[in-house]
C-alpha cells in the first residue's frame, strides 16, 4: 500500500509531463507546416486545430503583406503607408517647390518608398520564425483574448529588432541603389543654401525609412488580422472557417 501511494504523485506528474509535451510538439508541428484538416468547418475546434488554424492565418496575412508592399508601387501606390519626406524636410519640400524644384522633391519621395518595398522582401521569413515559436498562451491570447489585433501586437513585440535589424543595410543600400540618398541630399543641400535658413535639414535616411517601412507593414498585417478575423470570405479553408467561426462566436457573443 505505501508503494503504491508513493507511485501516485509519480503517476500524476508523468501524466503532466506527457500533456505539456503534447501540447510542446503540437505548437512545433503547427509551426513546421503539419497543416490539420478537419472534417468539417463547424462545432468547437481541438487545441490542435486551433494551433493550426493560427498558423494558417498568420500565414496567409504575413505572406499578403510581405508581397504587396515588397512590389513596384507597393508602398508608393498606397496612400495609407506612403512614405512622405521625413517631418523636418517639409517645410523644406513646401519651399522648393514653390522656388520650381518640383521634380526634386517628387523624385526623392518616390526614391524612399523604393527603398521601402525593397526592403519588405526581407520580411517574410521572420514571421515565419515567429510563428514557430509561439507558445500555447500565445495563441489562446491572440485567438481569446478579445483583441482584434492581437497577432499584430505578438508581431510588433518579437520581430520589431529583427526587422530593423534586416531592414537597415536594405534600406541603406537602396537608398544608394534608387538615388534617395543623392535626391535627398540634393533637397537638403538646395534648402539649406535657402538665405536665412536656419533650421538645417540632415540628409541622413536610413533610420526614418526603416521606421517608416516597419510601421507600413505592421498596418498592413492589421488589416489582414482584422479581415480575416471578421470576414468569412477571407477564411480560405475548412479550418479557418471552423477557428475563426467559433473565435467569433466567442467574441460576439
Amino acid at each position: 500500500m505505501k508503494r503504491f501511494f508513493t507511485f501516485l504523485p509519480l503517476l500524476f506528474i508523468f501524466m503532466v509531463t506527457s500533456s505539456c509535451d503534447t501540447l510542446n510538439t503540437a505548437v512545433q508541428n503547427a509551426g513546421n507546416g503539419t497543416i490539420y484538416n478537419p472534417s468539417q468547418s463547424t462545432g468547437t475546434p481541438s487545441t490542435l486545430e486551433m494551433i493550426s488554424g493560427l498558423k494558417q492565418a498568420l500565414e496567409q496575412g504575413t505572406n499578403k503583406s510581405t508581397s504587396q508592399l515588397s512590389a513596384l508601387n507597393g508602398f508608393f501606390g498606397n496612400a495609407a503607408v506612403k512614405l512622405l519626406l521625413p517631418p523636418e524636410a517639409q517645410k523644406a519640400e513646401s519651399t522648393l517647390r514653390k522656388l520650381g524644384f518640383n521634380k526634386l522633391c517628387d523624385d526623392a519621395i518616390l526614391s524612399l518608398n523604393r527603398a521601402a518595398e525593397d526592403a519588405a522582401g526581407k520580411a517574410a521569413p521572420i514571421f515565419v520564425s515567429a510563428i514557430k515559436q509561439m507558445s500555447i498562451q500565445d495563441v489562446t491570447n491572440i485567438l481569446l483574448g478579445g483583441s482584434k489585433d492581437a497577432a499584430t501586437n505578438y508581431f510588433k513585440r518579437v520581430t520589431t529588432g529583427q526587422l530593423s535589424e534586416q531592414f537597415k543595410p536594405v534600406i541603406h543600400t537602396s537608398l544608394s541603389k534608387v538615388g534617395a540618398t543623392k535626391y535627398y541630399g540634393q533637397l537638403a543641400t538646395q534648402y539649406n543654401k535657402i538665405p536665412l535658413v536656419f533650421n538645417k535639414i540632415n540628409p541622413d535616411l536610413d533610420d526614418y525609412v526603416t521606421q517608416k517601412a516597419i510601421d507600413g507593414l505592421f498596418y498592413r498585417i492589421a488589416q489582414e488580422e482584422l479581415n480575416i478575423r471578421t470576414n468569412f470570405s477571407s477564411r480560405t479553408t475548412p479550418l479557418l472557417q471552423k477557428v475563426f467561426g467559433y473565435v467569433q462566436k466567442r467574441t460576439n457573443g
